[in-house]
């Protein structure tokens, strides 16, 4: 018999899996980053409150903490923003190649979070994760804009990641989920509103655009926001963040059997970003050895 530990790690491997294939279908998707995660969001709190609905899950919370789930939703939001526009700007492996250093900016994140010292070796990692970082810069200087959104994104899933942490081991996660997704939303909403971009042209979308929109929103946002966050009930923010960083793999893998030549990078790329995976993967190892020492 598998413990909950076991379960939720080989649960999470799914959920990133899942958010491999995010990326793919982000690219797939015709329409702009802001309109793109403005339905994501929109079609996935639906999603959720069906399913709070049919489970009979309560919702109502402390207003302090419905507060600070909403603000949380920013983040989150941002963070989908950011990932979805690097991928126009750029493509699909400069964007997952960047958003490994999640784990680095976790584990400088983390202990001012959680009030612990710094580890002299992730400071260590994380310079090995800077020179990977520095040949992607250098050979695919193209993507600059790119790489800088990618790298938002990673650090404003970090801190996500750490925030969420507290909340998980106490709350309902689809409760979580859905007001954090509906803070997002509404944060956008706002946002549009002000900049008058509730046009026509906004609300003309393809069949094929729906079809992506609702996969996207359904599998890889209700059900894998629920999921991500249930599982942080008996994983760390650092595993949950470091198993994260297998999402470039899953989906630079997706991405060439689905774009092929449009994916293939430089050879000096792949190293670069061998580079970032390998001392992420590193990094675990010895947490995990430490952890058992």
């Amino acid at each position: 018999m598998l413990s909950d530990n076991v379960k939720s790690y080989l649960h999470l491997h799914l959920i990133v899996f899942v958010w491999g294939f995010t990326a793919v279908l982000g690219a797939l998707i015709s329409l702009d980053a802001m309109p793109l995660v403005w339905y994501r969001m929109g079609l996935a709190v639906i999603f959720i409150l069906i399913y709070i609905w049919y489970q009979k899950i309560p919702i109502r919370l402390p207003k302090k903490i419905l507060f600070q789930l909403l603000m949380a939703g920013i983040i989150i939001a941002l963070h989908w923003f950011t990932f979805f526009r690097a991928i126009k700007v750029s493509n699909v492996s400069v964007t997952l190649a960047c958003l490994s250093t999640g784990a680095f900016f976790t584990s400088f994140l983390e202990p001012i979070w959680l009030k612990r010292k710094i580890i002299w070796y992730e400071v260590f990692f994380g310079v090995i994760v800077v020179i990977g970082l520095s040949i992607i810069f250098r050979v695919e200087s193209r993507y600059i804009e790119g790489i800088l959104l990618a790298l938002s994104c990673a650090f404003l899933s970090a801190l996500f990641s750490v925030i969420n942490s507290k909340f998980a081991k106490t709350y309902n996660p689809a409760v979580i989920s859905f007001y954090e997704i509906l803070g997002g939303v509404l944060f956008f909403t706002v946002l549009l509103l002000a900049t008058q971009s509730f046009d026509a042209k906004f609300f003309q979308i393809s069949a094929k655009d729906w079809m992506y929109l609702a996969i996207l929103s359904s599998v890889c946002t209700a059900y894998a926001f629920i999921a991500s966050v249930k599982v942080m009930k008996f994983l760390s923010p650092y595993t949950v963040m470091l198993t994260i960083n297998l999402e470039p793999i899953y989906g630079i893998i997706l991405a060439v059997i689905v774009f092929q030549e449009k994916e293939k990078m430089s050879t000096e790329f792949y190293i670069g970003a061998l580079i970032i995976l390998s001392t992420v993967i590193l990094n675990g190892i010895v947490k995990y050895a430490k952890s058992k020492s």
